[in-house]
């Protein structure tokens, strides 16, 4: 870069900031007037602003600003606003029989449409946003059920949870890890014995039936399709909730899986609870409702 001594060439009117670069120079325009009112109007505007809506950072939050505006304020009173559309609807929930939901296609379907919703916001994070489950996770689109899957009972394990410590009433049960019981051949031996089962083996013939009936079969039942009333799955299906290969089955028996739904009873209230129980039991698995199940069987 070069500085000429004269800012203004022999052959043009215009001056030169009196820098060039590779023999190109920089004309000294002025900028147009109106783009600079234009610069100087968005200054100005940008003060204004910072004082008449939330701008400013602080420890605990931001300037409120002359008028008060809030977006979440906006939000807030929008979400009232419809839940006090909503409120008789809502009450139709918690009032009805949740066997009786079905019978009513208007109430029933703001059931599920909101249940829909609580599911996406609450459950979706575990049994994923198609309720398809994942290791571990159940899927809620068969007609598998550890608890049961008439609505009542839905209902029930969704408001009290399964294994946790925030509700004396969540459903509970317990696996024994056998690795502590058994010896390492015997679990081998029960782990060829159980896959064998998904493809109609006797639960208590061969070389695992002794083993089997002695260890397994109090939970699982002697036919080995198990007991809603412990949440021990079936064994013969081709359900696997944490896996079906030999090193999954072999962790499972040897260290007795315990899964933890947390109890959305308070966190969601009771028209939440009953919609989502409506909208997970017509994904497809839901079992035919009983005449009376409020609590776990």
């Amino acid at each position: 870069m070069s500085s000429d001594k004269s800012n203004k060439p022999e052959d043009q009117d215009v001056e030169t900031t009196g820098h060039s670069w590779d023999g190109i120079q920089e004309y000294n325009n002025p900028l147009p007037r109106w783009w600079l009112w234009t610069f100087y109007a968005t200054i100005v505007w940008g003060v204004i602003y910072t004082i008449l809506f939330p701008a400013w950072p602080l420890v605990s939050g931001a300037t409120a600003g002359v008028l008060g505006w809030s977006t979440r304020e906006n939000v807030a009173q929008e979400i009232a606003a419809v839940r006090d559309a909503n409120a008789d609807m809502r009450q139709g929930i918690v009032d009805t029989e949740l066997a009786a939901l079905e019978g009513d296609p208007d109430l029933h379907g703001f059931a599920v449409n909101a249940g829909a919703a609580v599911f996406r916001n609450n459950c979706s994070q575990c049994h994923g946003s198609g309720a398809a489950g994942a290791t571990g996770y159940p899927n809620l689109l068969d007609d598998a059920w550890l608890w049961g899957g008439t609505i009542e009972e839905i209902a029930y394990t969704v408001r009290h949870g399964i294994r946790n410590e925030d509700d004396p009433d969540a459903r509970y049960s317990q696996m024994p890890a056998f690795g502590d019981i058994l010896a390492e051949e015997e679990i081998e031996t029960l782990v060829t014995h159980v896959q064998g089962l998904s493809d109609g083996g006797d639960p208590l013939s061969g070389p695992g039936g002794e083993l089997f009936a002695n260890n397994c079969a109090a939970c699982h039942g002697e036919d080995a399709r198990g007991m809603q009333d412990l949440g021990a799955p079936n064994l013969t299906d081709a359900i696997w909730l944490y896996g079906s290969d030999d090193a999954a089955i072999h962790q499972s028996i040897s260290e007795g899986p315990f899964g933890v739904m947390p109890a959305w009873g308070e966190r969601l209230g009771e028209a939440e609870v009953r919609a989502v129980a409506a909208y997970v039991h017509q994904l497809g698995g839901g079992e035919a409702p009983e005449e009376s199940v409020d609590a776990p069987q």
